[in-house]
């Protein structure tokens, strides 16, 4: 390892990242480095990691590499391995753009959730193709004190529950992880949206992610949310023949959601590049410890 690595730092509406250029896969990250450079007191900060990656070069993408280039190789802020994310994969996308990569237009970018599709627009927003939302079956709770929800079952690619509720505030501090039942329903922990209207078509969330905690946006919580708020209004793309489109208020931003009657879901948001830098390398080594 070099002794020191490049990084940068970047966010879709306020979900923020480390992004770590590494195009042959040769820097070890581990899942204590990873939480040591995302803590936003002894390290960078980000709600999680952006390893950069040509995906002939790692083997959890190898067979994508055909269809895209490069691999989105996402890491939770506490170090752990998730399989998408969607304001991830759009700051991904803008920092490709930055570094020279690619230009404006379409791109693939492969994720452990499959390969997504985004585009760059001249206009500054990255639209990305989130593929299409799984409904599991079964009734699901969720609790924060006193207070509980149904919650729609929605995976992304990663699970989602979704509650609506009267106020945000009754979401609470959202500093653990809000329980859930039955426990069968998401083994590997899940990411919890709490929702409020806000108009026609027309919502507000916020969120705690699985391994983050709460943050600023979650682009595949908002398509959790628009695809739960659309059966409840009557609206599913495939029984109307119309897409659905709810604007999706995060606390960091908006963020504009269309499912369409064939079920793929795309997402329009902001990403930023922020900061540019170096990760001394003895530093990581030690705080990795």
């Amino acid at each position: 390892m070099s002794t020191r690595i490049a990084f940068l730092k970047g966010h879709g509406t306020e979900n923020d990242f480390v992004i770590v250029p590494d195009p042959e896969n040769a820097i070890e990250l581990s899942p204590a480095a990873v939480a040591a450079l995302c803590d936003r007191r002894a390290g960078i900060g980000g709600d999680g990691l952006l390893h950069v990656v040509r995906s002939a070069a790692h083997p959890e993408a190898q067979d994508m590499a055909a269809e895209a280039e490069w691999f989105m190789d996402y890491r939770n802020g506490d170090g752990s391995v998730a399989e998408m994310c969607g304001n991830g994969v759009r700051v991904f996308a803008r920092y490709l753009q930055h570094a020279g990569l690619v230009t404006e237009g379409g791109l693939a970018v492969a994720t452990r959730g499959g390969v997504k599709r985004a585009h760059l627009d001249k206009e500054g927003d990255v639209t990305v193709g989130m593929g299409r939302a799984r409904l599991p079956e079964g009734d699901v709770t969720v609790s924060v004190g006193e207070r509980s929800w149904p919650a729609r079952n929605v995976n992304m690619g990663n699970p989602h529950a979704v509650a609506f509720v009267a106020d945000l505030a009754h979401a609470g501090e959202l500093s653990a992880p809000p329980p859930f039942s039955p426990a069968s329903a998401y083994p590997d922990g899940v990411n919890v949206e709490f929702v409020v209207d806000r108009g026609p078509r027309h919502v507000g969330l916020r969120v705690h992610e699985r391994g983050a905690g709460e943050t600023r946006s979650s682009g595949t919580g908002a398509c959790a949310v628009a695809v739960a708020a659309a059966r409840r209004d009557g609206a599913d793309p495939a029984a109307t023949g119309v897409p659905a489109t709810y604007v999706v208020d995060v606390p960091g931003g908006r963020l504009v959601i269309t499912e369409r009657p064939d079920g793929e879901i795309d997402m329009t948001g902001p990403a930023v590049i922020v900061a540019t830098g170096e990760i001394d390398a003895e530093w990581l080594e030690t705080a990795a410890r």
